[in-house]
């Protein structure tokens, strides 16, 4: 039977609160107009991610590792260096998203919630073995589905969505394409890269049965096919979701008029429950939550393991904490950074900003490298990629590629 892990936690760690936020300004805003970024994303990320988890089981390495065994150290370090500084930015705003969501729903102080949640996904981390912790988080992706009851709860113009999502409505405003850059940078990521590798070499290091394709090359019809059903139930699960929490800000915030102050993804779910009601309410503050519990081990765990590998550290999730202290500690210490930003009064959205810059700044020759690697039989031997992978990975370097420098050019205009 396939398995699901690796890609199926991918996939839910991409709808972190970072990315509820922007997926509910975008329903509030735009309505049901930018639904179709949906279906056109969904082929562009999951052919990225499957080509990042095929390196990591070909080589039985995540990304950093084969970069410093490929390219020079500074391309090396200056990939590592944007993948931590985005990171620790994203960290602070989810751990200020989950805190403000846990205060909505159970009253009482912001910082002690995001305090709590911070230091109990460090511990968590730091004392579940590798395999007890990817099952708790596969049972976490259920969360995800608080949002397609959340949109089950109100009035949906489904004949409007069915055009609105196959049918793209395109408004040639600045607004409009500074939105759909940021639905694109917030669905590919750099961070989901390096965890998807490292999740795949991870799996060869922990399994005794498996080992890297270039050793045991007969396991790769079986390993490739599980890789390409898990990434792309993972990725298709993530476009869903995201789909939902556009379509239920459209049909609720959006249809009544009430866009102004949605900054967050806390402040979509406050502005729900006038138009929606109490259910629809806590089914989207506690799917908030949920999803941060996700994505914080996700964030924190891909710097750690590109910083590890890098610097050729012990690194492993299986690994207890003297077997792999300077792994854990970059865990500890990316987490509590995105703490204390938080607590010396950083603004979410102007971290998720500068997270967004980086990650605009880092997405598309990162991807470029990727497509390198793995169409190079120095690094692959014999498993270079299929066509529809190349085509298909080629296509979504492109279009990170336009979206980061229409990114870039829309942001120094608007400080300029």
């Amino acid at each position: 039977m396939l398995r699901l892990g690796p890609g199926l936690i991918t996939g839910a760690a991409d709808d972190d609160p970072s990315g509820i936020a922007t997926y509910s300004q975008v329903g509030a805003q735009f309505g049901t107009a930018m639904l179709w970024t949906m279906l056109f994303s969904f082929p562009l990320m999951a052919a990225m991610q499957e080509i990042c988890a095929r390196l990591g089981r070909i080589t039985g390495a995540g990304i950093a590792a084969n970069l410093r065994k490929h390219y020079p150290k500074p391309l090396l370090f200056g990939a590592i260096t944007l993948l931590c500084i985005a990171n620790t930015f994203n960290l602070g705003a989810d751990i200020a998203a989950i805190g403000a969501a846990a205060q909505l729903v159970f009253g009482g102080n912001l910082n002690t919630y995001a305090f709590g949640f911070g230091l109990l996904s460090i511990l968590l981390q730091i004392y579940l073995p590798y395999q007890r912790y990817v099952r708790y988080l596969k049972w976490l992706t259920l969360v995800l589905f608080a949002y397609v009851g959340t949109a089950f709860v109100v009035r949906v113009p489904w004949g409007m969505v069915l055009r609105a999502t196959f049918i793209p409505a395109v408004s040639w405003t600045a607004s409009y394409w500074m939105a759909l850059i940021a639905v694109l940078g917030t669905t590919i990521s750099p961070y989901l890269f390096f965890w998807q590798a490292s999740e795949e070499a991870e799996e060869v290091r922990t399994r005794r049965a498996e080992s890297p394709l270039k050793r045991k090359p007969l396991q790769a019809f079986s390993q490739f096919r599980r890789i390409a059903f898990d990434t792309r139930i993972g990725m298709a699960l993530s476009n869903l979701i995201a789909f939902f929490i556009i379509l239920t800000t459209a049909t609720t915030i959006h249809a009544n008029a009430s866009t102004q102050g949605i900054r967050t993804a806390a402040d979509a779910a406050k502005a729900l429950e006038p138009v929606a009601g109490r259910f629809a309410f806590l089914l989207f503050a506690i799917g908030i939550i949920g999803t941060g519990l996700l994505a914080i081990p996700v964030l924190a765990g891909s710097a750690a393991y590109g910083v590890a590998e890098a610097l050729r550290w012990p690194a492993s999730l299986q690994s207890k904490p003297r077997q792999a202290q300077k792994f854990y500690i970059v865990i500890a210490a990316a987490t509590v950074t995105g703490l204390l930003l938080n607590l010396a009064g950083l603004d979410p959205i102007r971290a998720l900003y500068w997270s967004a810059i980086v990650n605009g700044i880092a997405a598309a020759p990162l991807m470029a490298m990727l497509m390198i690697m793995s169409t190079s039989p120095s690094v692959v031997r014999e498993f270079t990629l299929p066509l529809y992978l190349r085509v298909a990975g080629w296509a979504a370097t492109a279009v990170m590629l336009l979206a980061s420098v229409a990114f870039l050019v829309s942001a120094a205009r608007g400080s300029s």
